[in-house]
């Protein structure tokens, strides 16, 4: 099977509880077997189960990780969309708070297709990728409605950061089928004529070309 990012071939590997991945060596993606993937409503029933509390100050503490540095390149009364924003859209709430003006899309929870016929200043998306069955398509769509010189805040437990791949929690996520790399988001930023930067732990900014 061809990588989910960058298409070139990937090579099968196995943990040692009997989970099935690909690995990308041009890129550094892993991704699990498709057959392994939960389908939609077992998805939507795990998320559930996550308490994000769109005021609990631990969540957004957690959430200004990526925030703050993303912050500091807008200005006041700059549009943005928080895609994947689950029940609870903290992140928006935060930014709104910032004097950002804030819409918000989740397929699950926050349907409205309108949202991504849009163009924006800036896109978050917070502990969302990992979720993606097809993460090259969802990113190209998500660039696509970026601004000239905006900017796309991803946070995403990036395997730069990470214990071993085998005795990582982050990929026991049943929902979680696809793990990036610093590498894989410079890989794919280059081809479509962006610029990475890494101002924290599993944290990347990418800049859209001005022109």
């Amino acid at each position: 099977m061809n990588c989910l990012m960058c298409g070139q071939p990937g090579a099968p590997f196995s943990t040692p509880d009997e989970r099935h991945y690909l690995r990308c060596h041009a890129c550094d993606l892993i991704w699990l077997d498709p057959a392994l993937r939960l389908d939609q409503a077992e998805e939507r029933a795990f998320y559930l189960t996550h308490e994000n509390d769109v005021f609990d100050e631990g969540y957004r503490r957690f959430l200004s990780r990526l925030a703050e540095p993303l912050l500091g390149k807008l200005t006041p009364g700059m549009r943005g969309l928080d895609f994947g924003c689950g029940p609870g859209p903290a992140l928006a709430n935060l930014l709104l708070g910032a004097g950002m003006k804030m819409a918000v899309y989740d397929p699950a929870f926050w349907p409205d297709a309108r949202q991504l016929a849009r163009t924006y200043d800036f896109i978050t998306c917070t502990e969302v990728t990992e979720h993606l069955h097809a993460p090259r398509t969802e990113l190209d769509r998500l660039w696509a409605r970026l601004k000239p010189g905006g900017w796309l805040g991803i946070m995403t437990g990036l395997l730069d950061d990470a214990p071993p791949f085998e005795t990582w929690h982050y990929r026991r996520d049943p929902t979680h089928v696809v793990f990036f790399a610093r590498h894989t988001f410079e890989c794919w930023a280059e081809q479509v004529g962006g610029a990475c930067e890494h101002p924290g732990p599993n944290v990347v900014l990418i800049k859209k070309a001005c022109r």
